[in-house]
């Protein structure tokens, strides 16, 4: 796939000066999160209907100069599951969008159920797209060609499948549906967590410990942490997490125990095994009174008449999304579906209002909605 790879900030300027008059882009990056610690944008790719550029944001610098092409609502800007393109173009360049085209929403609007890239390419544009570079380093320089033709490749084919799926679009009558997809996805932001736990706590599988398995874990976690931050290497690579729940809930006595442990290698125990065993220490010795405890859950009472009306909602959603070829998750979420219940609307425009119902969906599905909310 022949591309252009920009790697000095004058290319940068001179070529937002080549693409103002385009009226379209393929767009997408890509990071480091899966081999790095500190997850980076590390390319971007930009397609127009004939030329392919990979921007080098670490030779580049600053993106700011695409900031006037990705705000003009004029040029469409045309991605793949574009949720974690916009959140990194925010977090590491301050770059937002309008004209946002996103494929795979459209995908969504008609009725497909695999809505991978590749899937969709293949489908609609009889095309295999190349796999081999999905779990690349992209941090690391130079990139070889194999990379470079890949990630050329992943936007190159993006205008002639926007051109497919809204042909599509337009002849079902659908497209102001996407649209208001589009424009709620541009206005996606970079967000930290926020579901009030520590790191540790959100491990999978870190319920099922006691306190004492809390404690051990707190300390292992961190230790991992400062590992992983200290290499530059996604935590897993340091060690997985099944080795950390294993050791909380069964604490390893010495170093000679490690290896036993699962996807614990004895390079690893040999290397580091004195700092994993003070921190199964340091884990132990937390006073009784001290050791971490989930938060006890709320209880709630049942309220038989709204899982009635929710049940009833669930059965209009699943004929209509029958009847029109949608997922019945796509058309409309669970929890959509309780606050409606929860709400009773009686019109359209009380509808309209419950947090979390779009437009389109109020035309799709509004009338059985409406009767199905109001059962008692």
């Amino acid at each position: 796939m022949d591309h252009e790879y920009i790697e000095r900030p004058d290319r940068l300027i001179a070529l937002v000066d080549e693409l103002r008059g385009e009226p379209l882009l393929g767009v997408d990056t890509e990071a480091a999160g899966y081999h790095r610690y500190f997850d980076k944008l590390s390319l971007l790719q930009l397609s127009s209907r004939t030329r392919n550029y990979l921007v080098d944001p670490f030779s580049v610098g600053e993106l700011a100069p695409l900031g006037e092409l990705f705000a003009d609502p004029g040029i469409e800007k045309i991605f793949h599951d574009a949720d974690y393109d916009v959140r990194i173009l925010d977090r590491d360049a301050g770059l937002h969008i309008s004209g946002l085209f996103d494929t795979q929403i459209a995908a969504a609007f008609l009725g497909e159920r695999q809505l991978g890239l590749g899937n969709i390419a293949e489908k609609y544009l009889g095309l295999k797209l190349p796999k081999e570079f999905q779990r690349a380093d992209w941090a690391e320089r130079p990139l070889s060609a194999g990379m470079m033709e890949y990630a050329a490749t992943d936007t190159a084919h993006l205008p002639a499948l926007r051109d497919r799926l809204k042909q599509e679009l337009e002849a079902k009558g659908r497209m102001h549906w996407a649209e208001e997809e589009f424009l709620r996805r541009e206005q996606t932001r970079w967000t930290e967590s926020e579901d009030g736990r520590e790191a540790y706590m959100r491990t999978k599988g870190a319920r099922d410990l006691a306190p004492r398995g809390l404690a051990i874990l707190r300390e292992l976690h961190e230790w991992r942490e400062g590992v992983a931050r200290e290499r530059d290497q996604a935590t897993f690579r340091i060690l997985g997490n099944q080795a950390l729940l294993e050791m909380s809930a069964s604490p390893p006595a010495d170093v000679r125990d490690l290896p036993r442990v699962t996807g614990l290698s004895e390079g690893m125990a040999q290397r580091r095994g004195r700092e994993i065993m003070a921190a199964v220490k340091r884990g132990l010795a937390v006073p009784e009174e001290e050791l971490p405890r989930w938060p006890r859950s709320q209880r709630w009472e049942r309220d038989l008449e709204l899982e009635a009306r929710v049940e009833s909602l669930k059965d209009a959603r699943t004929r209509v999304a029958e009847q029109l070829g949608l997922d019945p998750g796509f058309l409309i979420s669970r929890a959509t579906l309780e606050e409606i219940g929860k709400a009773q609307p009686k019109t359209p425009e009380e509808l309209e209002a419950v947090p979390g119902v779009r437009r389109w969906q109020v035309e799709a599905a509004g009338e059985a909605l409406l009767k199905a909310a109001r059962r008692k």
